[in-house]
């Protein structure tokens, strides 16, 4: 179709108006054209949305059809009902989920339907040839105008469907870390908000700030979703931590995963019980995170922490410990206490071996030997004695937590 080059008088606006009000009254009929286009040219969508969609598409393209016409037919009014039809059509497929693309090709092929509708009628009622360029030009112009207003109403409500989205998930993992994954009304809830399947395995993944403004864990749902992981990510008392759900492998496969992306220290700790067990997962991951040192970047599975976590979360255990165990050795002056924590650090290590120890601390075994001694009758513990080894390591265990 070629521009209209003339001047358009308002003679040639009547009849333009006149032009358009001639298919007026066959506009349901152009509507149900243009629906039954729709339908056999995107059957999947329509087989998947189900009857109440075409219903609603229907009504919509009457809706449109028929105000598209009084609009260009200079109808009173019409041009603003338009408008906010749009902006409302906008807004009702961005809640319906309805690809935003989809609606703008079935805008075209409405175009298309009714520009032909017109020029149909226009042969039966001899219309000139100017006053049909007129309004030719006309239709596709009100098309680009329909687009943008359609466009900006759909943004607008898919970005506030997500802010509503994320407040949800957001909301929902506060919830679980206070324990309410405990309740299945909840927990059913929480799988839906976070799009979790109830065959899901779920853990728990716990970061400290550490005063730093960057993320503990850097883009770790691109890396976790090539994994096939589905993750959620919140901030809660300085603590960035995540739900992770799917088919996940052991905690030291996940926090080796994780650990390329770590700025700062982080724990994993997975939840045998799903939801109900998150809160737990919880508590662990962040008191294993407490044993490690601040600044490092370093990603740990709390399975791998066991001893630490458990003295982290028994303060008034580990001050026990310590003074039944390594006191009096830290009690010494500081660089016979170096050496002497060092040396009992090689033998727990060796098994109470002193060739060994010796040979990992580079120094003569019967040093090592009078080392021993020394540690023994300062603590009063044997080192050839299982117990006592074992609380003489968790004594220094709790000495360096502390």
């Amino acid at each position: 179709m070629r521009p209209f080059a003339g001047e358009v008088t308002p003679a040639l606006e009547a009849q333009v108006a006149e032009a358009w009000m001639s298919v007026l009254g066959q506009a349901d009929a152009v509507a149900d054209d243009i629906c039954l286009s729709l339908l056999e040219k995107d059957a999947e969508l329509y087989e998947r949305t189900g009857p109440e969609f075409q219903v609603d598409v229907r009504a919509s393209t009457r809706d449109h059809v028929r105000h598209g016409i009084e609009a260009m037919a200079g109808v009173a009014e019409a041009t603003h009902v338009t408008a906010e039809l749009w902006r409302e059509t906008g807004r009702r497929r961005a809640r319906q989920g309805i690809p935003m693309e989809l609606v703008l090709n079935a805008y075209t092929l409405g175009t298309r339907v009714l520009w032909e509708a017109l020029l149909a009628q226009g042969a039966v009622d001899n219309v000139e040839e100017q006053v049909l360029l007129i309004a030719g030009q006309q239709v596709w112009s009100a098309l680009d105008v329909q687009n943008a207003v359609f466009i900006e109403a759909y943004r607008r409500e898919s970005a506030r469907l997500q802010r509503r989205d994320l407040q949800r998930q957001q909301s929902t993992l506060d919830a679980l870390v206070e324990g309410r994954g405990a309740d299945p009304d909840f927990a059913t809830e929480a799988r839906e908000a976070l799009g979790i399947g109830g065959e899901m395995s779920v853990a728990c993944v716990v970061a400290p700030y550490d005063g730093s403004l960057d993320e503990p864990l850097i883009a770790s749902t691109d890396r976790l979703e090539r994994l096939g992981i589905v993750s959620h990510w919140h901030v809660r008392g300085g603590l960035y931590f995540g739900l992770l759900a799917g088919d996940l492998p052991r905690d030291a496969q996940l926090a080796e995963h994780l650990a390329p992306l770590a700025t700062g220290r982080a724990a994993v700790a997975s939840s045998p019980d799903g939801m109900a067990g998150f809160a737990t997962a919880f508590q662990l991951a962040t008191r294993a995170t407490e044993t490690l040192p601040a600044g490092e970047p370093c990603v740990v599975a709390v399975s791998q922490r066991l001893p630490e976590v458990l003295l982290a979360g028994s303060p008034e255990v580990a001050a026990l410990l310590v003074r039944e165990t390594v006191a009096p050795i830290l009690a010494q002056p500081p660089h016979a206490a170096d050496t002497l924590r060092q040396t009992l650090v090689a033998l727990l290590e060796h098994d109470g071996s002193a060739k060994h120890a010796a040979e990992s601390l580079y120094c003569h075994r019967n040093t090592v030997i009078y080392r021993a001694k020394q540690i023994e009758e300062l603590t009063g513990r044997s080192l050839s004695t299982p117990r006592d080894k074992l609380l003489l390591e968790l004594g220094l265990l709790a000495a360096r937590a502390d």
